[in-house]
């Protein structure tokens, strides 16, 4: 998917759960070399991307030396990228590494005739998600600011259940008071989030909801308990257009995974 006028293209990545060293492994798997693993596929296929939005859990050691490994990584490529908060990260080191122009923590930017709002669904300490009065008014205002605008809302934790009982309770606790919100918005096209480490496409009345596999392991769809899945690191790409539709889709690593755990109790 080209840049043309018609329609401006995203890349998705969430979930890299980088190490204080690019050598430390998780649960078996070494996840900077699976992280460098999906930005070189992602930019040396067709697509030719406009946006990328990380979508939280960047770092599993929250650490100066982490975020700095990812943005050495994101500066390689030419391309404004946008970094969300999830449950494992420490947001204050965030902002710090992540202040420049072309790496950021930015919560609203335009893109052509569509508007990207990030929200902070972080509760910290704990691996559930909220979405603070704060958060709910800031997305509001964007809403009620940019009546014109398609809107893209991108967030780490899941806003809909994913049938995995383990995971479901890490749901946004206030979920529907998200979609209470949105639902006079007609502009509001598409909620994206990270998290769950799968694929979901889920359409709740006109607004699309799109989750995407982790940069390393993924989680096993439908489980009752915390259980691993070997399927191949992967992204999604999104392409908007300038009428208010959308085009996504997955993409994986050609290569397996190696070196997860089996039966592992969590991480």
């Amino acid at each position: 998917m080209g840049k043309s006028s018609s329609h401006f293209s995203i890349l998705q990545i969430t979930d890299p759960h980088i190490l204080a060293t690019p050598e430390a492994t998780l649960l078996g798997v070494n996840t900077a070399h699976y992280f460098n693993a999906v930005l070189e596929h992602a930019f040396s296929s067709k697509w030719k991307f406009d946006l990328c939005l990380v979508t939280g859990d960047l770092a599993q050691d929250p650490c100066p030396a982490s975020y700095k490994h990812i943005l050495s990584k994101l500066q390689a490529h030419d391309i404004l990228c946008i970094c969300l908060p999830g449950n494992h990260d420490d947001f204050d080191i965030m902002q710090e590494v992540f202040c420049t122009e072309q790496v950021n923590c930015r919560k609203h930017i335009v893109l052509r005739n569509w508007q990207i709002i990030s929200l902070n669904s972080q509760i910290p300490g704990s691996e559930g998600g909220y979405l603070s009065i704060e958060e709910l008014a800031f997305l509001d205002e964007c809403l009620r600011n940019n009546p014109d605008l398609f809107t893209l809302i991108a967030v780490h934790h899941h806003c809909l259940p994913t049938k995995s009982r383990w995971m479901d309770t890490m749901l946004i606790e206030n979920a529907q008071e998200l979609f209470d919100l949105i639902k006079p918005y007609p502009m509001v096209k598409t909620i994206i989030n990270g998290h769950i480490h799968q694929a979901m496409d889920v359409q709740v009345d006109s607004v699309r909801i799109l989750t995407t596999p982790s940069t390393c392991f993924q989680f096993k769809p439908q489980s009752e308990r915390f259980s691993l899945d070997d399927t191949s690191p992967g992204y999604r790409w999104i392409s908007l257009y300038a009428d208010g539709s959308m085009n996504s889709d997955i993409v994986r690593l050609p290569e397996p995974l190696k070196g997860l755990q089996a039966n592992p109790k969590g991480y």
